[in-house]
C-alpha cells in the first residue's frame, strides 16, 4: 500500500454530543437526539484530511462493540483505517451544550488499558507502510507510560518519517526531547516546553526558537485561538491572523487546524501556506455546534480572508 500520511491514535473514543436548554442538578434534561462520531486525535486528522479530498490511513486500537461501531462510522466515511484489536471497551465522550447560554459542558471518560506490546503493534503496522509524514495525535491512554510518544519519535527516524506531534504535558516534553518534525503547542504548552510557568504573547518567538536551537523540532506552530498562530522556523516567524467568526464550540477545533497543515504539506507547499490553511480550517470548526469537524466550503471562505491579511 503507498500511502503519504498516516495517523496514530492511541486514544480513540465514541464522540457523542447532544443539546439541552439548561443544565440543571437533579432534574430529568429533556435532551436532542445524540450525535455519535469517531473521535481521538489522529483519527479526527484523518476526518479533516478526507474532507479536505486528501486521503490518509488510520492506525488505533480497538475494543468491544464501542469499537466496533467506531471503525464502522469511519469506513462508511470513506476514511481507510488499520486496526489492532485489544480487549475491553472503546471509551466514550460526551457533548452537551446548553442552548440557553451556549455553554458547552464536556465530559472526557477514561480510555481503554493499553499494553506496550499492543501499541507497538500500531507501530508494525505502520512500519509496513513507511508513510512520509506520520501524525500522531492525543493523550495517551492508561497503561502506556508518559515517554511513549518518545518512542514514536524514535520510530519515526527510523522509517524516515517526518513526525507532527499534538498532544500535551509530560507526553509532549518527552517526545520533543527525542526530536520532532512540528510541534503546535498552544501558549501553556509552550511555556511548560520552555520551563517557565507562564508567557506572553510577545515571548512566543523567542521560546519558540529556543525550541528550534535545542534540536526539539524544526518548525513550531504556536496556537492562539482567536488570535490565529504563530509560525517560527529556523529562517523565519510569521504570525497568521485567525478570522473572526461567531464561535459555537472549540471541540475538534484543534484537530482540524492539524489536518488542514498535514494536508497542505503532503502537497508541497510552503510552511506559510501550511499555517494559514491549518488557521482557517480550525477557524472553520468553531462554527459548528457538538464534534462535528469543519466544512469545507466555510475553511476555503475563511482561507481567503486570512490570505490577503497575512
Amino acid at each position: 500500500m503507498t500511502v503519504s500520511i498516516v495517523t496514530l491514535t492511541l486514544n480513540p473514543a465514541l464522540d457523542k454530543s447532544t443539546t439541552t436548554l439548561r443544565l440543571i442538578p437533579e432534574q430529568k434534561l429533556r435532551c436532542t437526539v445524540m450525535k455519535t462520531d469517531a473521535g481521538g486525535g489522529g483519527i479526527n486528522v484523518s476526518k479533516g484530511i478526507r474532507r479536505l479530498g486528501g486521503e490518509s490511513l488510520a492506525v488505533f486500537p480497538v475494543g468491544g462493540v464501542n469499537g466496533t461501531l467506531l471503525a464502522g462510522i469511519l469506513e462508511s466515511e470513506g476514511i481507510t483505517t488499520s486496526v489492532v484489536n485489544v480487549d475491553g471497551e472503546t471509551r466514550e465522550n460526551i457533548s452537551v451544550t446548553e442552548t440557553d447560554t451556549n455553554q458547552q459542558y464536556r465530559f472526557t471518560l477514561p480510555g481503554i488499558i493499553l499494553s506496550p506490546e499492543d501499541a507497538n503493534k500500531c507501530l508494525k503496522l505502520i512500519d509496513r507502510i513507511r508513510p512520509g509524514i506520520l501524525v500522531a495525535s492525543g493523550s495517551l491512554p492508561p497503561g502506556l507510560p508518559v515517554t511513549y510518544y518518545e518512542e514514536v519519535a524514535s520510530f519515526a527516524k527510523k522509517i524516515g518519517a517526518r513526525l507532527i506531534l499534538d498532544t500535551s504535558g509530560e507526553a509532549l516534553a518527552a517526545a520533543a526531547d527525542e526530536g520532532l518534525y512540528l510541534l503546535k503547542p498552544n501558549l501553556a504548552e509552550l511555556s511548560a516546553l520552555s520551563g517557565v510557568s507562564q508567557l506572553e504573547t510577545d515571548e512566543v518567538d523567542e521560546a519558540a526558537r529556543l525550541i528550534i536551537e535545542r534540536g526539539q523540532c524544526e518548525i513550531v506552530v504556536v496556537s492562539l485561538g482567536a488570535q490565529g498562530a504563530v509560525l517560527v522556523t529556523r529562517d523565519m516567524v510569521k504570525h497568521i491572523p485567525a478570522p473572526p467568526v461567531k464561535k459555537q464550540t472549540t471541540v475538534g477545533a484543534g484537530d482540524s487546524m492539524v489536518a488542514g497543515m498535514v494536508w497542505t504539506m503532503s502537497r508541497g507547499k510552503t510552511p506559510v501556506e501550511m499555517v494559514q490553511m491549518g488557521v482557517a480550517c480550525g477557524s472553520a470548526a468553531t462554527l459548528n455546534r457538538g464534534t462535528d469537524l469543519f466544512d469545507r466550503a466555510e475553511a476555503e471562505r475563511l482561507l481567503n480572508w486570512i490570505e490577503n491579511r497575512s
